[in-house]
């Protein structure tokens, strides 16, 4: 394991419940800052495609979301209506997409939004677990990568949590992201 595989492995653990019946989370924040500096890692063993999301499908966008999601209490944007969600994806800074891996589809999702600032964030990036051991993670993260800088990004950045697949941040660090800071918080044991 290399140095920031086992940075990666020691920071990214949920502390459990404690006494008073919530978990401790950590939330990193990462960002890319050059092209140059992204390390695509091996090719996958399996093949994928992006399939742009309508901005008007709203019930695909929010069974995706759950399938994707609901392992790692993707649950913010169940709170959201139907129209702000809606509103939110029309937005031309916003793009989504559907990761295809025959036979299986809508295997996992990609949210980009580019902000004022010339950064784009990843708002989104996940697989269902059958897709897991395959290398798509690194692959679907160089897409967002690749897309991002297609956008004019002048930062690519993202947050991930404790609560995230145990691969996700060393995958991020393994790519060439950093850690720019870290945060702590709590939530309810039982959600």
């Amino acid at each position: 394991m290399s140095d920031s595989a086992e940075t990666a492995h020691e920071i990214s653990r949920t502390n459990g419940p404690s006494s008073t019946g919530r978990t401790l989370v950590e939330r990193h924040y990462l960002s890319l800052n050059d092209p140059a500096l992204f390390s695509p890692g091996t090719p996958p063993t399996r093949s994928a495609t992006l399939r742009a999301l309508d901005q008007t499908a709203i019930t695909e966008w929010r069974a995706l979301y759950k399938r994707v999601g609901a392992p790692w209490r993707w649950y913010d944007r169940d709170a959201w209506t139907d129209e702000r969600l809606a509103n939110y994806l029309a937005q031309p800074q916003v793009i989504a997409f559907a990761v295809d891996s025959p036979p299986l589809l809508d295997g996992g999702m990609l949210e980009l939004h580019q902000h004022p600032d010339h950064s784009v964030e990843i708002v989104y990036l996940g697989l269902i677990s059958e897709l897991f051991g395959h290398g798509l993670g690194a692959w679907l993260l160089g897409e967002a990568v690749r897309l991002a800088w297609e956008r004019g990004a002048k930062r690519v950045w993202l947050h991930t949590c404790s609560l995230d697949a145990p691969s996700a941040l060393p995958n991020y660090l393994a790519r060439g992201f950093t850690i720019d800071r870290t945060e702590t918080y709590s939530i309810d044991a039982a959600v």
